[in-house]
């Protein structure tokens, strides 16, 4: 659900025309960043073109570019669940588990795969120093990686540290793969043709099957 704003940056309470300014705001951003780029950047300047605002304007609802993506990626992080953390939700039993890794697998690039511009948007703001946006990284990930550890113990409740550790590198990796498979310049960037998806996703899948029969082993001893 989108955190309801009822005031403006002034402190100015938004009426019906304020709230539609800030709805055009955040939609003409969305609108740029379905489009092809070549460095998957945008600025505030030309969110307030398309928006056809001034920028003094703009500013009244968001104070930077940073405010203006949260605004962005709330709907769409609001869909990770039904599209692909509820894949985890189940405990994944031993004789499926290579199905349900894959599942996961699959489900996740193919948010990563919708959503592409804005995520990408996201990691390279949050790789470039932007502290809000790391934050944002990082507790968009915490709860799926809770969940892939819950899937390591002899029980689904069961998560230690090596869990947890191992959990993180595994979900590290997957959004590293994610985020080189959904950007269109990587084969021209190698010189070469990328892998083919299905592949690197059954890789993918493949680690995280290994990674959780070996800690369910360790746990069970």
């Amino acid at each position: 659900m989108r955190d309801v704003v009822s005031h403006n940056l002034n402190g100015q309470r938004l009426g019906r025309k304020g709230r539609e300014t800030r709805e055009r705001i955040i939609a003409a951003a969305a609108e740029l960043l379905a489009e092809p780029s070549d460095d998957g950047l945008i600025t505030l300047s030309e969110v307030a073109r398309r928006a056809d605002l001034r920028m003094g304007t703009l500013y009244l609802y968001f104070a930077d570019l940073t405010e203006l993506m949260f605004a962005v990626l709330e709907p769409v992080m609001a869909t990770a669940e039904a599209e692909y953390v509820y894949v985890l939700r189940e405990h994944w039993a031993d004789e499926v588990l290579g199905e349900r890794t894959l599942a996961f697998v699959t489900a996740y690039f193919e948010f990563w795969r919708k959503h592409s511009r804005v995520l990408h948007l996201r990691n390279t703001m949050s790789d470039r120093g932007d502290d809000r946006m790391m934050q944002h990284r990082i507790r968009s990930a915490l709860p799926v990686m809770r969940l892939i550890a819950s899937q390591m113990g002899s029980q689904p409740t069961v998560v230690g540290n090596r869990m947890s550790s191992m959990s993180t590198v595994l979900m590290t990796g997957l959004e590293r793969a994610a985020t080189v498979l959904t950007d269109s310049r990587a084969p021209v960037l190698v010189n070469e043709p990328s892998n083919p998806l299905d592949l690197v996703l059954q890789a993918e899948a493949r680690l995280f099957e290994l990674a959780i029969r070996d800690l369910r082993q360790q746990s069970s001893d």
